[in-house]
């Protein structure tokens, strides 16, 4: 029964989020709390909540901290080579743009953190795909996946939780999986060059001068017109208008907007290149090398395990909004810029709480991991790493990373076991779900993603289940060519 209200919570919840007839917030907390009164354990939901918030709250205090020193960071022009590298690549092309996106979204995350990652490529992205009409859910979509094959490197945290519950070497593990993740990645560009050539058919090719220089006429028409909203704006060189996507468009969608709505994208705050302005007023050019030497510094610890996480960027923030902005009122304006971000992802940190703590409080997430386990037929034994690689996608996006590495990962080795497949075979294939789990619900960076690009979670849910369900499976089959699970 347990088993069956389990995954009926998690369909529901993936179900009213996807038609967008609930919030994530409202759906993370309101369906859990459900459920478990189905259950008949309502009298215990407090202490569910409870023991979920305590498992995610130093998680919430990382991403709170993370946001504002990452923030603060592109404020005063820290990352602003790299994004004008990137941007001199990708010109306005955007095909180019979207493989871009997957480039910068793999570089950075070799720091392990996923929230690092997508703050960073939403915030040097996010105005190129505006300015040009681009869907964001391809944005989106292209930065989790390559994130997702990233997450596995040793201090990224499956790899270690794989090492951890079967008493194994990360680097046993994660070393001989190079290959195998090596062509998954190549995966991920390639699929974003497709992507972008879908971007590039329907918008066209043109340079930021020219896009700019359509809408400084644009609004010169608006002026003369009093913004009747009766023309159309062509995004396309020698096309039909192709503007106005939307943040929700998907990748092959179509679409004109009006002069009124392209004048108003074009002075609104969310279509200018804010992270790019070369004269903002935010910039600290004299502690480049300061702001860059701590950055190194933090990942550093990071990675080296010298504090917790949550309390390096605690200490990191404080630090730089110290040095970067000694008056009080000018760290007061920092804080306040970036408070929506910080509202917006904590928030979704404790909602998912409810929803975790439900799972875990009244058994569920165990019985759907035992019932797992027993539906797999007696003559799969000797393929227990394939069977592992299979379940890792739906197990690893409706589980945490702890639940399956920790629950289920040792109950499936121990059948591996006993027809001769290594735990090693097992750990290397508990890893090929990752690229999935990124965008599960249950992962608090993926709200990061979707909450910094303006994106509805059931549209970003939509899109990408599917290639990263691809991309998870190319790995699986690299690894099975490759002799390597």
């Amino acid at each position: 029964m347990l088993t069956i209200l389990g995954f009926a919570m998690i369909a529901t919840f993936l179900v009213l989020i996807m038609m967008k007839k609930m919030s994530p917030i409202a759906a993370l907390v309101l369906i859990p709390a459900l459920f478990c009164v189905f259950v008949g354990k309502g009298a215990h939901l407090g202490d569910y909540v409870l023991d979920g918030v305590t498992d995610l709250a130093p998680t919430a205090a990382m991403l709170m901290f993370a946001i504002v020193y990452f923030g603060v960071m592109i404020d005063v022009g820290l990352f602003d080579p790299i994004v004008r590298g990137i941007l001199k690549f990708c010109k306005a092309d955007p095909m180019r743009i979207v493989v871009g996106t997957a480039v910068l979204a793999a570089i950075v995350s070799l720091d392990g953190d996923g929230s690092t990652t997508f703050m960073i490529t939403v915030s040097a992205m996010y105005p190129l795909y505006k300015r040009l009409k681009m869907s964001l859910v391809v944005m989106t979509g292209v930065a989790a996946m390559a994130n997702g094959v990233m997450n596995t490197l040793p201090w990224g945290g499956p790899t270690a939780r794989a090492a951890t519950a079967l008493k194994l070497d990360a680097s046993d593990i994660f070393v001989p999986m190079i290959p195998a993740l090596l062509v998954g990645l190549a995966f991920v560009f390639v699929l974003s060059y497709v992507l972008g050539v879908r971007e590039r058919r329907r918008l066209g090719v043109l340079t930021l001068d020219e896009v700019l220089e359509e809408e400084k006429e644009t609004e010169t028409v608006l002026v003369g017109s009093g913004a009747s909203g009766d023309g159309k704006v062509s995004m396309r060189k020698g096309g039909a208008a192709a503007a106005g996507s939307g943040t929700d468009a998907p990748a092959g969608g179509t679409g004109s907007a009006s002069a009124a709505s392209a004048g108003s994208d074009a002075s609104g705050d969310d279509d200018t290149f804010q992270g790019l302005d070369p004269n903002r007023a935010t910039l600290r050019p004299k502690l480049y090398w300061f702001n860059a030497l701590l950055t190194v510094g933090l990942l550093t610890a990071m990675i080296m395990e010298w504090l917790p996480i949550p309390v390096l960027f605690l200490i990191g923030a404080a630090l730089v909004l110290s040095v970067n902005f000694p008056h009080i009122p000018d760290q007061k304006a920092r804080l306040a810029a970036h408070a929506d971000n910080v509202l917006n992802v904590s928030g979704m940190v404790f909602a998912a709480a409810v929803f975790t703590g439900v799972l875990q409080g009244t058994g569920m997430v165990d019985h759907m991991a035992k019932w797992m386990v027993d539906v797999i037929p007696g003559s799969m034994g000797p393929h227990m790493a394939l069977v592992t690689g299979v379940l890792s996608l739906p197990l690893t996006y409706f589980m945490s990373n702890d639940g399956f590495y920790f629950g289920v990962l040792p109950v499936l080795a121990e059948a591996g076991a006993a027809h001769g497949v290594t735990p090693l075979e097992m750990a290397r294939a508990s890893l090929v779900g990752q690229p999935l789990h990124m965008s599960s619900p249950l992962v608090p960076a993926v709200y990061v993603l979707v909450g910094m690009a303006k994106v509805e979670f059931g549209d970003h849910t939509k899109f990408v289940v599917k290639w990263a369900a691809l991309t998870c499976l190319v790995i699986l089959g690299a690894g099975m060519l490759f002799g390597i699970i």
